[in-house]
């Protein structure tokens, strides 16, 4: 838990500088209420010794948070963090035993729940004076719309300068979403660390960018191709750090991988076909749901068995 959290540091920071103190305040709302809610239930209502010592609630918090927008209210963020440990954490019996992933549980509960002020992308005063690619929608829904009124992929493309160098590092939306680079860079390191396993990442945005060539292939005005689909959204936040979640995520590399086709898969049909513009978070909770058929059907090979 400790080399997750610093390895989303190079975000954070990022996200800290370009949209200011609001950004702060969202951060630390979110991860002092999981901790602090965490601590609470354990020794108050489950009667059993404070997990908090073990990180874990303070990954949930911060994920959570970089999945919010900066100027989200903070009694929404205190209710996301209470959706994500008091509901898809503690009762399932703690770290290591919750099906689904809390950080994400939390962010849909928010996004059904709170939807105009969780599509509210105006970016807050930063420390640091930021590019015009900084907007107050994210590229994906600035696209949806631009093809629900008529239009295509070259004409969103033109009208909002956007090339694939800045959406790597400045295109504004979430914390998670702001910069591909600082996401890579950390997911780099925890590679070093041997904290994950590269194969579903690997499989997530493999199986992306195949569905998004094809589809882009038919017919380019209208499906977006693989390097927008990449770089956008929480494809990459989802992809190297909330899907590789040890306790939702298979067992098996072989079952991580399926884990990782599915996720994908989901994620461009809600992409191409749903009523959202953004669909990782929901690809990942849907595929939460069948690890335990997969760590059933495929299981890694013992050490000292053939």
């Amino acid at each position: 838990m400790r080399d997750v959290i610093i390895a989303l540091c190079p975000a954070i920071l990022i996200s800290v500088l370009v949209y200011g103190w609001a950004e702060l305040l969202v951060l630390a709302v979110s991860v002092l209420s999981c901790v602090l809610l965490e601590w609470a239930v354990t020794r108050w209502m489950l009667k059993k010794p404070s997990t908090v010592g073990d990180l874990s609630a303070v990954v949930t918090g911060l994920l959570l948070a970089m999945n919010l927008p900066s100027s989200i209210p903070l009694w929404i963020v205190f209710i996301g963090a209470v959706v994500a440990i008091c509901v898809a954490k503690l009762p399932f019996g703690g770290i290591g035993q919750n099906v689904f992933n809390p950080a994400i549980t939390g962010r849909v509960f928010l996004l059904i729940s709170f939807p105009a002020q969780m599509t509210d992308w105006t970016p807050t005063p930063g420390f640091i004076p930021v590019t015009d690619a900084v907007s107050g929608a994210t590229p994906l829904s600035v696209l949806q719309e631009t093809l629900k009124s008529g239009g295509t992929i070259s004409q969103f493309l033109e009208a909002n300068d956007y090339t694939i160098s800045s959406l790597i590092w400045d295109v504004g939306a979430s914390a998670g979403e702001l910069s591909a680079g600082a996401l890579v860079i950390g997911f780099i390191y925890l590679l070093i660390r041997r904290v994950v396993k590269p194969w579903i990442p690997i499989s997530i945005l493999g199986t992306m960018a195949l569905i998004a060539a094809i589809f882009h292939g038919i017919n380019p005005e209208i499906y977006t191709g693989a390097g927008l689909n990449l770089m956008t959204g929480g494809a990459l936040l989802g992809a190297l750090f909330m899907a590789t979640d040890y306790v939702t995520s298979p067992m098996s590399d072989l079952g991580g991988i399926i884990y990782g086709i599915g996720i994908g898969i989901i994620v461009m049909m809600i992409r191409y076909f749903g009523s959202y513009p953004e669909g990782m978070s929901f690809a990942i909770l849907l595929m939460n749901c069948a690890v335990p058929l997969l760590n059933m059907w495929f299981h890694q090979k013992k050490y000292g068995r053939a």
